[in-house]
C-alpha cells in the first residue's frame, strides 16, 4: 500500500464516523493481533511483514487520535469530518427531548396513531403523509439508491439537511442513492453510512443497510 493510499480507518478497522473512544479500542485490539505470540499468525507471515503492519497501525492512530491531524486527513480524502464532543451533546439532548416527547404521547394517544405521530416528530421532518406511500414503505424489504431518495425527497429532507443530520458528505450521499460502486468507500463504510441515512428517515437501519448492501453487492457480480 503506497504512502498516498493508505487508508488509516480501514487499516484501524473502524468507521470515519468513529469517535476518539471507538479509535482506541480499535487500535488496541488491532495492535494486539499483530504483537501476540501468536503460531497461527506467524505461520502466515514473517516477523518483518507483521512489524510492518504494526508500523502502519501506529501512523494510523497517531493520525486518527490527533483532532487537528484527523480534520485534515479527512479533508484530503473529502471526508465529513466527526460531530465534535459540542456537536454530540446537542444530538444527545435533541435525543432526549425526542425521547420525553415520546414518553409524553405514549400517555395520550392511541398505540396505533403514535407510530405516525413521533415519525413526524423526530428530527423536525415536516412532511404530508401519503397512506399509499407510507404502506408501501412499511411492506419494503428491497431497498436500493432510488428508493432511498423517493423517500428522501418524500420526507421533504434535501442532500444539504441529509448531510446536516448524519454527518455524511453530500458526495457520498449523492453516490449512495445513484449507486455508483465505484466512488463509493469499503463496504464497511457504506453500511454505516446507510444505517445513519436509514435512521434519520425513520427506517429500520438495520433492513436497509443490510439490504442495499444485498443490492450493491449484486451489481457488482452483474458487472
Amino acid at each position: 500500500m503506497s504512502e498516498d493510499n493508505k487508508n488509516y480507518y480501514e487499516i484501524l478497522e473502524v468507521s470515519p464516523l468513529a469517535d476518539p473512544q471507538e479509535i482506541h479500542r480499535a487500535y488496541i485490539q488491532v495492535k494486539n493481533a499483530y504483537t501476540t505470540d501468536s503460531i497461527a499468525l506467524y505461520s502466515l507471515m514473517s516477523a518483518e511483514e507483521c512489524a510492518r503492519i504494526v508500523e502502519n497501525i501506529e501512523e494510523a492512530y497517531s493520525i486518527l487520535s490527533d483532532p487537528e491531524k484527523r480534520i485534515r486527513y479527512n479533508t484530503a480524502r473529502g471526508l465529513v469530518n466527526p460531530p465534535t464532543r459540542q456537536e454530540r451533546f446537542q444530538q444527545e439532548a435533541m435525543q432526549r427531548e425526542n425521547d420525553s416527547t415520546q414518553t409524553k404521547l405514549a400517555g395520550n394517544t392511541d398505540g396505533k396513531n403514535i407510530g405516525k405521530i413521533i415519525a413526524n416528530k423526530r428530527f423536525n421532518l415536516d412532511y404530508s403523509v401519503d397512506p399509499n406511500f407510507e404502506q408501501e414503505i412499511e411492506k419494503t424489504s428491497h431497498y436500493n439508491g432510488e428508493f432511498l431518495k423517493k423517500i428522501r425527497e418524500y420526507k421533504n429532507v434535501d442532500i444539504n439537511r441529509m448531510a446536516e443530520m448524519t454527518k455524511i458528505s453530500k458526495t457520498y450521499i449523492q453516490k449512495i442513492e445513484q449507486e455508483d460502486v465505484t466512488n463509493l468507500p469499503a463496504l464497511v463504510y457504506v453500511r454505516g453510512f446507510v444505517y445513519q441515512y436509514a435512521k434519520c428517515l425513520k427506517l429500520n437501519p438495520d433492513l436497509v443497510a443490510t439490504s442495499y448492501l444485498e443490492h450493491l453487492k449484486s451489481i457488482n457480480h452483474t458487472n
